[in-house]
């Protein structure tokens, strides 16, 4: 068997794993990165877009910013379609003059790998069979299967950043490991086209047939959604019929302008809410998906693993180059602290916003209602932007 060792081993090469490895590179601190999949696979994935300022500025931070500022689009607000009308969240006004860059993960993930050939980043795909070890022990390490041979790499810290479904957090025992799980009785049905967006903002839409949201990725490329039932399947809505709804749920004004084309991509994603805690493990971290998913309304997924990566890198330089264990010590509580609020704001916005099939007709009254209070209290307003930019880390 090969071994090898690294002080810090990332399993999972998307945009998280290579984040860090690039930020602690820069840092001087040695990484490698395992990714399961090819490279193509993990560049094909659509994601979200919507970048708080504290990730805009790591990205930044990392030497991988440079095309987001060229190619990105700051937005200084997002609009809300309700009772046939838009009403206007002013970011920058209620949020201290913080903003949202608009520049689409699957970008991010492209500009981090190149950022990453060009430092001489080290990131095997197709790796399989990846078990952790000694996790509590004296020597943290990994094995797995690469070009159809055995390895071993040693690390004194591992990172599990490898989603969901990944095998980091099922490396936890379960008697310590405590998860938390809402599953929402909806999905959203996206798609992408060759477009210019509907607006030049982000759109919102609460309607009573069900939610909507107008996005983009630039000027040419949009991303849309509608809120369809979980029994749904995508290749059950042509995009004919994809456009008659999402125009329904708009105002007619928005809806009669918008340019319509045929979808590139097309999928319907279910939502849920997930906590993993605590978030270490001995020498094992969890970032990102692996700890914990939200519903994708308040645009918290990335920006929350970008939060656990600003902490982890933190840490780790405290520990390699001062020789402090303080931030790593800290790290699950100060990550899950920033985790729940989110959680809290994404489920709020979801609530908000969308049809659900038990509602009664006072829900709706009470859900419109808190709509209205909303667009009346200028607190409520600059509440909903501070937790939209981003809580501060």
């Amino acid at each position: 068997m090969q071994t090898e060792s690294t002080q810090v081993a990332i399993i999972g090469g998307g945009p998280s794993g290579l984040l860090l490895s690039q930020l602690l590179h820069k840092a001087g601190i040695d990484t490698i990165v395992l990714e399961r999949q090819t490279r193509d696979y993990v560049l094909g994935r659509i994601r979200a877009g919507v970048l708080e300022t504290g990730f805009v500025e790591l990205l930044r931070k990392s030497g991988a910013g440079a095309r987001m500022d060229r190619e990105g689009e700051i937005h200084h607000g997002f609009h809300i379609a309700h009772q046939g009308r838009l009403d206007r969240i002013d970011l920058a006004r209620h949020a201290q003059g913080q903003t949202v860059m608009v520049y689409g993960q699957t970008e991010v993930t492209r500009d981090l790998y190149e950022a990453r050939d060009a430092m001489g980043g080290r990131v095997l795909h197709e790796v399989q069979d990846v078990v952790l070890h000694d996790l509590k022990g004296a020597q943290p390490h990994v094995t797995f299967i690469h070009d159809g041979a055995e390895r071993r790499i040693n690390a004194s810290f591992i990172v599990g950043a490898d989603g969901f479904h990944g095998v980091s957090r099922k490396s936890i025992p379960a008697d310590i490991l405590r998860e938390y799980e809402k599953v929402y009785p909806f999905g959203w049905l996206g798609i992408l086209s060759e477009t210019a967006p509907a607006a030049p903002e982000l759109i919102y839409a609460r309607h009573d047939r069900g939610f909507a949201l107008c996005s983009m990725r630039n000027s040419r490329l949009s991303r849309y959604y509608i809120q369809v039932p979980l029994s749904d399947k995508a290749e059950d809505w042509s995009d004919d019929a994809f456009w008659q709804e999402l125009k329904r749920r708009l105002p007619e004004a928005v809806a009669e302008q918008m340019e319509t084309g045929p979808s590139i991509e097309k999928s319907i994603a279910p939502l849920r809410s997930f906590v993993a805690e605590p978030m270490r493990y001995g020498a094992l971290f969890l970032a990102g998906d692996a700890a914990h998913i939200v519903p994708p309304t308040g645009a918290k997924g990335l920006n929350l693993a970008a939060s656990d990566i600003h902490y982890l890198y933190e840490g780790f330089a405290d520990y390699f180059l001062r020789g402090e264990a303080g931030g790593l010590d800290s790290y699950s509580a100060k990550a899950l602290a920033r985790v729940w609020k989110a959680e809290r704001f994404s489920w709020w916005m979801t609530s908000l916003l969308h049809r659900f099939p038990d509602m009664s007709p006072a829900d709706l009254r009470l859900q419109q209602a808190d709509l209205d209070y909303l667009f009346s209290s200028e607190a409520a307003q600059t509440s909903l932007a501070e937790n939209y930019v981003g809580l501060p880390y």
